[in-house]
């Protein structure tokens, strides 16, 4: 069965960290960029960035951009999300994605 399992979503405070996590199953994400988007309240999903096959990362979100880092463990099928410096507007559901392919997401709410 092909699916995206987020985790790690929490209730944090403006400023500290939070790792959510992204493990696939059905498939294995060496070959493949694995993306993070996220959806605030009322807000359309928006495209946070990508880590490539090559372990490349890519921010689409300058507002995410030296605060938040995308790693991969090839070996265990996860994608990692870290969260650093978190602020208010980071609160929304994150979830991953392959393709169509999406998980069903993890609440990170910021207060």
């Amino acid at each position: 069965h092909v699916q995206l399992v987020e985790s790690g979503g929490a209730l944090v405070r403006p400023g500290e960290s939070l790792t959510l996590t992204c493990v696939a199953s059905g498939f294995n994400i060496s070959g493949y960029g694995i993306a993070w988007e996220r959806q605030a309240p009322g807000d359309q999903s928006r495209w946070v960035g990508t880590i490539n096959s090559d372990n490349t990362p890519h921010y689409r979100d300058d507002s995410v951009k030296g605060r938040f880092v995308i790693s991969r463990d090839n070996a265990n099928n996860i994608v990692y999300l870290h969260l650093t410096h978190i602020k208010i507007e980071d609160t929304a559901m994150y979830y991953c994605e392959k393709g169509s392919l999406r998980g069903q997401g993890t609440q990170v709410t910021v207060s």
